[in-house]
């Protein structure tokens, strides 16, 4: 599913439930040790997707623990990114001649919790969008998408910059056919190719109950 909005030069892996199969090497063995069960077979399945992804790229079996912000340290020369929700694990990994950072994510389709979260995550106009977009198109829960791009332009930017994005620094468009978004940074970012990263797009797919979303900034544009 990933795979399809993903640029041919990067690679992915994923899973529709954990793998009961899925083996970690002993420093992901000890990073998660004092887990639930529920969440090392989550953390198990991810990074066997991982590998498989690393695989594809010609790349030996590693061990993928998190680092800072839980961000994966992927090996040298690999940028990549993981995902988990309920049902869902995968993990996409390109090498830094041909992607400079990438993110993924995947959601739930299914509206964001009435607590105040979409207020917390949503600019005015990002809010405004979103009854146009639930009008033209229903049946996608279209803050949750909204959360998702975010989050894969979060993960994108973080390698980056090393430092926090909050939800309120990026205004991400969407659009509603041609299954791509684009976030407009609105705090200054890190140089990539030589020029201050200034936008981050990204491609967002639909289907099996989920919403999965991708962005790669490419080593040259």
């Amino acid at each position: 599913m990933i795979e399809r909005i993903l640029p041919s030069r990067v690679a992915a892996a994923e899973s529709f439930g954990d793998d009961p199969d899925a083996e970690l090497f002993p420093p992901e063995r000890l990073f998660i040790a004092w887990a639930t069960e529920s969440r090392r077979r989550e953390f198990a399945t991810a990074r066997a997707c991982a590998r498989v992804a690393l695989a594809r790229l010609g790349q030996p079996a590693v061990a993928v623990l998190p680092g800072l912000r839980g961000a994966p340290q992927w090996p040298e020369g690999v940028v990549g990114s993981i995902t988990h929700c309920a049902g869902y694990r995968a993990a996409a990994v390109g090498l830094t001649r041909d992607v400079v950072s990438l993110g993924v994510d995947a959601e739930p389709n299914e509206a964001l919790p009435d607590h105040g979260m979409l207020e917390l995550i949503a600019l005015d106009d990002e809010r405004a969008r979103l009854g146009d977009l639930a009008a033209e198109v229903p049946g996608i829960c279209w803050d949750r998408l909204l959360f998702s791009a975010k989050e894969s332009v979060y993960k994108t930017w973080f390698p980056l910059a090393r430092c926090w994005l909050g939800f309120e620094s990026a205004n991400v468009v969407i659009d509603p056919h041609a299954g791509t978004f684009t976030a407009r940074l609105l705090v200054p970012g890190p140089l990539v190719n030589g020029s201050p990263l200034t936008q981050v797009s990204g491609r967002w797919l639909a289907g099996q109950g989920l919403l999965v979303t991708a962005t790669v900034v490419p080593a040259s544009m």
